[in-house]
């Protein structure tokens, strides 16, 4: 196939999940991570794939690092922003650097990463834009302001720029996960997980990260040519008002 992929955030949990299935489907995948070097070498090490660190909240962080991922391997054709973070507070408590560490990373990293590769995408007449939203980015959660207010801010940049991208053969979309079986969501309080969590979720179970992943290499397939602007949401059937 040839393309490449970079993955924010990719190589742990569902991003880890996702560089794994994209390396699997053909492509030629790259993975940024922010801190965890120790996780970042074992990753590189069981799969292959390489890992580059920055902070995708730094603009030029990011300009810097997407020219390193293209001279290393050539243009980027799927970026996928699934890199993200939780400062969780009530609101009444949540303090203005909680707000800002989430917003810079879970919606100002999105513009960071795709506006440096999206010239080069207009160019080239083809590019695949995948945003790892949330199910909080769609109905909120208390605690979550600023978390929910980053993700549903993702939805609104996915409709946009698809609009913009159309008719460049590039497409955007974006995906909400549920409650996943990743280690932040396993961390939670198994009473609390048991009782109140999965009881909410139809289909009975957390979802897997590998199920997050084929919805990811769907979009970026040409058989998704004609998908652009489009929400997947991946919950388990928890439907909300």
């Amino acid at each position: 196939m040839g393309r490449v992929a970079l993955v924010t955030g990719g190589s742990r949990g569902i991003g880890e999940a996702i560089s794994k299935a994209l390396k699997d489907a053909g492509y030629t995948v790259a993975a940024t991570y922010a801190g965890n070097d120790e996780k970042a070498a074992a990753f590189t090490e069981a799969t292959g794939i390489k890992t580059y660190k920055w902070d995708v909240g730094d603009y030029d962080a990011c300009a810097a690092g997407i020219a390193k991922v293209e001279e290393d391997n050539g243009p980027v054709d799927v970026l996928v922003n699934n890199a993200g973070i939780t400062r969780d507070a009530m609101f009444h408590r949540m303090t203005p650097q909680q707000w800002k560490e989430v917003i810079d990373t879970n919606l100002s990293g999105v513009f960071n990463m795709t506006h440096p590769i999206w010239p080069g995408m207009r160019d080239r007449k083809f590019g695949r834009v995948i945003n790892i939203s949330s199910i909080n980015g769609q109905k909120g959660q208390a605690g979550q302001v600023n978390y929910s207010a980053a993700k549903a801010g993702d939805l609104g940049f996915t409709k946009a720029l698809s609009q913009e991208g159309a008719r460049a053969g590039i497409t955007v979309n974006a995906i909400c996960p549920g409650y996943i079986a990743t280690e932040m969501v396993k961390a939670i309080d198994e009473k609390v997980l048991n009782e109140k969590i999965i009881p909410q979720i139809p289909v009975g179970r957390l979802g897997e990260p590998e199920e997050i992943a084929r919805c990811v290499v769907f979009l970026a397939s040409d058989d998704a040519g004609f998908i652009t602007g489009s929400t997947i949401t991946a919950n388990g059937a928890q439907f909300f008002v």
